[in-house]
């Protein structure tokens, strides 16, 4: 089974990150990969680990953790085959809180697969694919851009309840066959004796 983390991007108070992580995992359950159990999503928020402003002595590449909340993320993230990152746009970038979780790690990002949904702007994908050439993550294609003014019902809500349409749904389903397809493919570099075939289900 492969193992896909839908990580929220954002700690701010009153943040929609938790809508549009929500709307994700309803539209990418369903896949026929997850559907058939071949796949399987999980939320991942980064405001559960408390991860303060990285104070880790040593450089993420040497993998020598010291601390308590570090090793848990760590932990965490190296359980994953992929990873769909859901982020808003700050300022033209990804928030620093997400950026920060990002550092805090090395070896567990690497040779894994990464689909990006981002809202309130293009920009910050653009940034964040940047970063994941720097972690070994292969960022995939196809990507989710949430309109803040046309994805979201504001009928019985102020805040406005993330609500995209069959087109946003079809972009995420396409965007996931090629997380899903590069992390089966990448397994063999993690792991010599696992399969190389991107089709999901094959090992």
């Amino acid at each position: 089974m492969i193992q896909i983390a839908i990580i929220l991007g954002s700690t701010r108070p009153g943040r929609r990150v938790e809508d549009v992580a929500r709307w994700v995992a309803e539209a990418a359950g369903r896949h026929p990969a997850v559907k058939t159990g071949e796949a399987d999503l999980e939320l991942v928020d980064i405001a559960d680990y408390e991860l303060p402003l990285l104070d880790e002595p040593a450089p993420a590449v040497i993998g020598y953790y010291q601390h308590a909340h570090t090793k848990r993320w760590a932990a965490t993230i190296d359980r994953f085959d992929g990873f769909v990152f859901v982020t808003p746009e700050y300022n033209s970038a990804i928030p620093a809180a997400l950026k920060n979780a990002i550092d805090y790690l090395y070896a567990e990002w690497n040779d894994k697969a990464a689909g990006i949904v981002s809202y309130g702007g293009t920009r910050a994908a653009e940034q964040l694919r940047q970063t994941m050439g720097e972690i070994k993550i292969a960022d995939v294609h196809a990507q989710v851009a949430i309109n803040p003014y046309f994805d979201f019902d504001f009928t019985d809500s102020k805040a406005g309840v993330c609500a995209p349409g069959e087109r946003q749904e079809t972009a995420l389903i396409t965007m996931l066959d090629e997380v899903l397809a590069w992390s089966q493919a990448l397994r063999v570099l993690r792991d010599p004796t696992a399969s190389a075939d991107p089709r999901p289900g094959t090992t």
